[in-house]
This record gives C-alpha cells, structure tokens and sequence, in this order.
C-alpha cells in the first residue's frame, strides 16, 4: 500500500495534525444537542477520527466515544493525547468496517474524513452500528476564500504545489453526500476562524495530506511562496484563518 492511499497518506503528518490543525467551535456541539438528541449519555462513533480533534470535543461533553481510526500513527497520537479520558475507545477500524457491534451508537460523526469514505459501504456499515433513532453527522472546517486575500493566496499557492490538491478538494461531492444521506439531511453552517504564527501556518499546509514532504522539489519553493504571504499579510507577526465549519446531519 503506498502512501498516496487513504490509509497511509496521514503516516507522516500526525505530528503536525496534532499540533496545527483547528478544532470545531462550540456551535457544533450545541446544535447535535438540540437537534440530534447528544447528551452526556450518548456513546459516539467518530470515524476516521485521526489524532482526535473531533473526538476530544465529545469525550469533553463526557461521552463514551470510539475512536474508529486506520492509519496507526494517527491512532498512537490519540491514544497518547487522550488516553486519560475515561470514556476514550481507540478502535483500528474503517468507514466500511468499523469492527463496532450492531445498534450500539447514538451518533456516528466523521470530521474532516468523510471525502475519504465510499459513500454507499459506509451509509451501509454506519447505519448498522447506529442503534434506532440514531443520527450521523458530518463536518467540516473549510477555509473560506472567497473575499479575503491572505485565503485568496493560501488557496492559489495549494493549487500551486499541493500533491493531487484539485483531486482531494473535489473528493466530497454533494452527490456523495446525498448517497450517505439518502433519507434527507439538514446543513448548518458556523464561523469559525484561527489567528497563527508563521511556523503554525506552515504546520498546518504540512498536516494536509497533499503536502510535499522534505525532499520533494516542491517542498522549498512552497515554503518561500508561502513566508511571502504571510510576511505581507501579517500584523504583529500573526494572521488570521477563515473557516466556514459546515454541520451535515441526518438519519442512515
């Protein structure tokens, strides 16, 4: 399996995922409370959950909540950052195969992983671990830069030199999204932004899956177009990040 595939493309980034990525606003929370029936109680699948940023937020809430995670470097930062957490269930395990019982989840929730996910197997695979009246809930932090020039520029520049950029983008196609959810869905849209130092900006791009690593030709050239950037964006050595996180929710 090479590293381009989407159990191994995170293998070498989970130190910076853990350290620069963003985490979700609190408005995430409150509306899976008021609108799919979260409390403290729920047990929650989070699948493709990574290092845990998504996964925290509910062990926070005091959830039980399996972390269903493939790429084994990802799993070992979770396990290392949120062990202690009482309620905390890592699980080597798949969207397609998440190795959970039947019926034994409240909520299935996927952040930022879903684009990885064939749609169809996992609508099948998530619906059987969701006990009745269960819902699943998709999210995303997208960076919104449509009117903001720093976003404007970080997005020409991941065009510019993001390994299969265009193609990770494109992956989440609201036709999938229909497929998971073919029973309906609602959407919810929150801001969400992140002030940041260069190295944090940097750690971020390198988190991403289509970042070029050290030794690629790619890897110099992008660091120099992007400490540009930031250099004629900054203010008192810092800038800020747009996101619009997005809340897709509904019932397998």
């Amino acid at each position: 399996m090479t590293e381009t595939e989407p159990t191994k493309r995170f293998s070498k980034r989970a130190e910076n995922y853990v350290r620069f990525r963003p985490g979700y606003p609190a408005a995430v929370l409150d509306s899976l409370r008021d609108e799919c029936g979260l409390t403290a109680r729920s047990v929650v699948a989070d699948v493709g959950s990574g290092t845990g940023k998504l996964t925290e937020m509910f062990l926070r809430n005091g959830n039980t909540v399996f972390a269903v995670e493939p790429n084994k470097e990802m799993r070992r930062e979770a396990e290392r950052l949120l062990g202690a957490y009482t309620g905390f269930k890592s699980v080597r395990g798949q969207a397609e195969e998440t190795t959970l019982a039947g019926d034994s989840v409240d909520l299935v929730t996927a952040g930022q992983a879903f684009h990885w996910f064939d749609a169809r197997a996992a609508r099948l695979e998530l619906g059987r671990i969701l006990r009745p009246g269960g819902f699943a809930a998709l999210i995303w932090n997208a960076r919104d830069h449509k009117d903001d020039p720093l976003m404007s520029g970080y997005e020409k520049l991941l065009a510019s030199y993001g390994m299969g950029y265009h193609h990770v983008r494109h992956r989440a196609h609201d036709s999938d999204i229909d497929i998971f959810f073919a029973d309906g869905r609602e959407l919810r849209t929150f801001a969400h932004s992140r002030t940041m130092d260069f190295d944090a900006l940097w750690g971020g791009f390198l988190s991403s899956s289509y970042a070029p690593l050290p030794g690629d030709p790619h890897f110099e050239p992008m660091r120099v177009e992007l400490q540009e950037l930031f250099d004629s964006h900054q203010q008192n050595g810092l800038v800020t990040f747009l996101y619009e996180t997005n809340l897709y929710f509904g019932k397998l």
